[in-house]
């Protein structure tokens, strides 16, 4: 392959040779990347809001704890289950329970997953299309979850409340392995590097095992699993995301200035 080709190919998949890469070397770690248009906060991007939320709604919900709360009022509030969201009719809860968490340990590695991967598809997609890809599988998890529970797969009884981000950070992960395959990552525990691709399929991996025999947290993983099918889904299919990029129509900045010329 000539240097004019590979120029090209790295111009149209910018992580496709990304093993080892510095951070700042990434195009998502550049000054124009990733700011957000809520607020005035335009510098803060989406990945960066949704570990600040996460973080508040935990601490918040440890401090809500009572006896008659004894896991946090945010989590009897927020939480997903059969009986609540689909026999109440409490939809909300398809997005409450993921901004909620179990223990410290919980968030601490979902939102380390999120913090170094959810910036790559934050940058791929843009601000609006990411936050609407994020949420949408962590509903997607919520719904795989409830087909699995109504087809007996899963042995747990529809009032089992579940909780926790991991669901869309799978649909993260997931497209972040479709976009940059061999990219290398070192895992935290054991300390070896990984092909990104290779770490996703482990994941995927342990999930299916889980729910087949019923593991620990079988409920958990097949939420994981719906989160992974919807990532791989719009990685395939961005544009179907497209809607959320133009509703709600962005704001047209005013201008301060007055025009000089006569």
């Amino acid at each position: 392959m000539g240097k004019r080709e590979l120029l090209e190919r790295d111009r149209d998949y910018p992580y496709s040779s990304a093993t080892l890469m510095g951070f700042y070397d990434r195009p998502y770690a550049r000054g124009n990347y990733g700011q957000s248009t809520v607020g005035a906060m335009r510098m803060w991007s989406v990945t960066t809001w949704l570990i600040v939320i996460n973080v508040a709604v935990f601490l918040l919900n440890s401090l809500s704890r009572t006896d008659a709360y004894p896991f946090g009022m945010l989590y009897e509030l927020g939480y997903f289950s059969g009986t609540t969201a689909i026999t109440h009719l409490e939809l909300w809860r398809f997005i409450t329970f993921q901004f909620l968490h179990a223990n410290f340990m919980h968030i601490l590695f979902n939102m380390i997953a999120l913090y170094y991967f959810g910036p790559m598809i934050e940058g791929w997609l843009g601000p609006r299309r990411y936050l609407a890809f994020y949420l949408l599988c962590g509903v997607a998890g919520a719904v795989m979850y409830l087909v699995l529970l109504a087809s007996h797969i899963l042995v747990s009884g529809p009032g089992a409340p579940m909780v926790g981000a991991s669901a869309g950070i799978f649909g993260v992960l997931i497209a972040a392995a479709r976009i940059a395959p061999n990219a290398t990552i070192m895992l935290i525990f054991p300390p070896i590097p990984m092909k990104l691709k290779v770490f996703a399929l482990v994941l995927l991996g342990i999930a299916i095992w889980a729910v087949i025999f019923q593991g620990d947290n079988a409920g958990g993983e097949a939420a994981h699993l719906g989160g992974a099918a919807l990532g791989a889904l719009l990685t395939q299919f961005p544009h179907v995301l497209d809607v959320f990029d133009r509703w709600p129509p962005r704001r047209k900045r005013r201008r301060f200035f007055m025009d000089d010329r006569r």
